[in-house]
């Protein structure tokens, strides 16, 4: 029997100019392209995924501070996944294998279970949808507590949004967020939530479009301005015109943003990371914050959904 890729059994969708490949390891976009212009930053199939790029987020997207958190009167101390800032990041399920459970020529959905733990002891399972069609790629995740408690629980993708030709520093940028997530420079501890144009506006507001530049962003944003159906979208555009957009409606009131800055220039700044999160960076530890993380808890047998969409701007 042969044995699948390194990220997993792939599944290939298409609808007309729209084609993605999702990887069943860590229900992963590995690509989506349109007229065969990538829309994502792509990876081999026969590759290890490079880090969380395309991965589903759960049960908490983003990090959790030093691993720790208390819930329920009790304490919790998560593996150290991201070990050079001694934190938690971006959940338990992006290694899991998903299963396919649902599949057709523009459509798959996967499944998989993460198994109570003593750092997370709660037994959730995760499906997610991928579905393509003339408007693009939509995502949704549902979560279903299994658990005779209630749990904590957190989601959102990772793509890497590609506009066009060339790098980040010429895209244009439409984020329309009212509010930044500061953190440290060293570490990304969240310390306050302020306005985007309080302290740095011309590497925060992107409220009007204008060119990423040499703006280096790894932050969270909120106070999202939303359209008359409840959509905030995020646009990036290449000088030529082509581009990429991103919308995501009210399950996700935060959105974490990263210019993808890497030591290697031959490396850096291909794409931009758009993230939108159901809840805040640490959100686990929400009671520490003087702002609405957006914690999600699921009652047992309740179950909770959030969904994104990601189309092209020809």
């Amino acid at each position: 029997m042969a044995r699948p890729p390194a990220s997993g059994v792939q599944h290939a969708l298409r609808a007309g100019d729209y084609e993605a490949v999702i990887a069943s390891v860590g229900a992963t976009l590995r690509s989506l392209t349109y007229q065969g212009r990538d829309l994502v930053v792509p990876f081999e199939a026969d590759e290890v995924r490079p880090a969380h790029r395309g991965a589903t987020l759960a049960p908490w997207p983003n990090r959790v501070v030093d691993g720790t958190y208390s819930f329920g009167g009790r304490d919790f101390q998560l593996p150290l996944t991201e070990p050079a800032r001694s934190h938690a990041l971006h959940g338990l399920a992006t290694w899991l294998d998903f299963e396919a459970i649902d599949k057709g020529p523009d459509h798959v959905t996967l499944a998989a279970v993460i198994q109570p733990q003593t750092p997370y002891p709660w037994r959730l399972v995760v499906t997610t949808t991928f579905s393509l069609g003339p408007d693009g790629l939509t995502q949704s995740v549902t979560a279903r507590n299994e658990s005779d408690e209630p749990a904590p629980w957190g989601t959102g993708p990772h793509p890497y949004l590609v506009a066009g030709e060339g790098k980040g520093d010429g895209w244009t940028l439409e984020l329309p967020a009212g509010q930044v997530l500061a953190v440290t420079p060293d570490r990304l501890i969240p310390t306050k939530l302020e306005a985007v144009d309080a302290e740095d506006p011309q590497r925060f507001d992107f409220r009007s479009p204008r060119a990423i530049g040499t703006a280096e962003i790894d932050h969270a944003y909120t106070g999202l301005s939303r359209d008359d159906d409840g959509l905030a979208t995020v646009r990036v555009t290449a000088p030529d015109g082509t581009g990429v957009a991103m919308s995501w409606d009210a399950a996700c009131p935060w959105v974490q943003i990263h210019t993808a800055d890497k030591p290697d220039p031959a490396q850096s700044r291909l794409g931009l990371a758009v993230e939108p999160m159901t809840c805040a960076p640490d959100a686990f530890n929400a009671p520490a914050y003087d702002y609405d993380a957006g914690l999600i808890v699921i009652e047992p047998e309740a179950s909770v959904t959030a969904s994104w969409r990601t189309w092209a701007i020809a």
